[in-house]
């Protein structure tokens, strides 16, 4: 073993090594894998992507699964591909000549149960001797099922000309049969599993629903999303439900500290213009939409809205001393631009070393860096913008709307009949000072 220190590959360049070696070997089922934190999927199969095939027979599901199989071997990064059916097992199948058995009164199910007991065996009772109880097992003797041909001559019971040997009902025919049959939801199922090398989680779901469309499959049979495929389904709806709900508790909370339903709408209105950014940053940057990087975005969410706050605080500040609005606001983004840009600078320098880093889950927590920093770089400008764009024009509705309101109001009161209980409103000429 070679020290840390003066390794010169990392364990993904010895995985690929280890596929190349194995590529030698095609008649080995074989996968690459490391230690999975989340625990495995059929047979404890510890590989991401994981599709399941369902439907009600194992062959027809065996000819989708190789179809599909073959497909998915046509993106690049998508490696070590394999099923958990394998349609390698030896086995003898039973053609029964349906209208011979008719003819003599013999049932397929009585032709399947003979076979059964006679050739696996089965518990007809149990015997007690002492302390002790066995079971009696009712099974054909060796030399009677040992062979194919032996099989022929077993006998099954016809109500019309008494035992019958198999062979005149059916022939035998040796077929490859599957190993085991894995069920889910109580549905035969195959599971292909793969290895995302090169390829993000997200970009082969798609690129396997794209091919299972292709695919036309009848309404019987369907798919399944396992693994971590189908938890990053799960995650990305719980994302959004998180997402909504930090906004809304945000926009309550804000309302109630600045005792206003409208300026937090001034506070976040960059919100509309951060978020695509920072989206638009994974594809700059080729980074898939990880947990990491959805910790990244809320962290802009965060930022923004903590550049927001300083707006819209000091704009409210100058205005109650007396300053003109449009003053106010150039008075205010030039006063807290300073320290904007320091929190952002000092922001984007921090996450630096993470999205450079090296080591043991070092690119899991690069996408949350390079979120931050694509995010808050590319919509800084934008986003110091719209806030004070947005707070005159709610400004301005506000205004608008209290004059209206007024106006209402003061037309409602001159309709009103004059009553003991009610003022009359003053005359027009009274209001403009004639």
């Amino acid at each position: 073993m070679v020290e840390l220190g003066e390794r010169r590959f990392s364990q993904f360049d010895l995985m690929h090594r280890v596929r190349d070696i194995l590529t030698e070997y095609p008649d080995l089922r074989t996968a690459v894998s490391d230690v999975s934190a989340l625990g495995g999927g059929p047979n404890g199969d510890s590989r991401i992507f994981q599709i399941s095939l369902q439907g009600p027979d194992v062959g027809q599901l065996a000819a989708y699964a190789d179809t599909l199989r073959e497909k998915l071997s046509r993106l690049p990064g998508l490696v070590d591909i394999d099923s958990t059916l394998s349609m390698r097992k030896p086995e003898l199948q039973v053609s029964i000549d349906r209208e011979r058995a008719m003819d003599l009164g013999i049932p397929i199910q009585t032709i399947a149960n003979t076979l059964n007991v006679l050739v696996g065996g089965q518990i007809v009772s149990t015997f007690k001797d002492g302390i002790e109880q066995y079971d009696v097992w009712l099974r054909a003797d060796k030399k009677f099922r040992s062979d194919s041909k032996d099989l022929l001559s077993l006998t099954i019971p016809s109500p019309v000309v008494g035992p019958v040997e198999l062979g005149s009902l059916g022939q035998l025919q040796e077929e490859q049969g599957p190993s085991q049959i894995d069920r889910l939801n109580r549905q035969r199922t195959v599971t292909l599993m793969a290895h995302p090398d090169g390829v993000s989680l997200n970009d082969a779901v798609q690129y396997a629903n794209r091919c299972i469309d292709e695919m036309n499959l009848p309404p019987d049979y369907g798919i399944v999303f396992g693994g971590q495929a189908d938890m990053l389904e799960e995650t990305a709806y719980y994302f959004m439900v998180a997402l909504g709900l930090s906004i809304t508790f945000m926009y309550l909370i804000l309302a109630a500290q600045f005792e206003s339903w409208i300026h937090p709408i001034s506070i976040l209105a960059g919100l509309p213009v951060t978020i695509p950014f920072g989206l638009l940053s994974l594809l700059l940057f080729k980074t898939p939409l990880d947990l990491y990087a959805m910790f990244g975005l809320f962290m802009l969410i965060g930022i923004v809205k903590k550049n927001g706050i300083l707006q819209v605080d000091k704009t409210n500040e100058l205005r109650r001393s007396g300053m003109d609005r449009e003053q106010a606001i150039l008075n205010a983004n030039a006063t807290r631009l300073r320290p904007i840009l320091m929190t952002t600078v000092m922001l984007i320098a921090a996450m630096f070393p993470i999205a450079l880093g090296q080591g043991p889950g070092a690119s899991a927590r690069a996408s949350m860096a390079k979120v931050i920093i694509g995010g808050q770089a590319l919509s800084l400008v934008l986003s110091l913008v719209a806030t004070p764009v947005v707070y005159s024009l709610l400004d301005d509705l506000q205004i608008y709307l209290t004059r209206w309101l007024g106006r209402f109001g003061l037309r409602r009161s001159a309709t009103r009949p004059s009553s003991s209980h009610f003022e009359s409103p003053p005359s027009l000429a009274s209001q403009e000072g004639g």
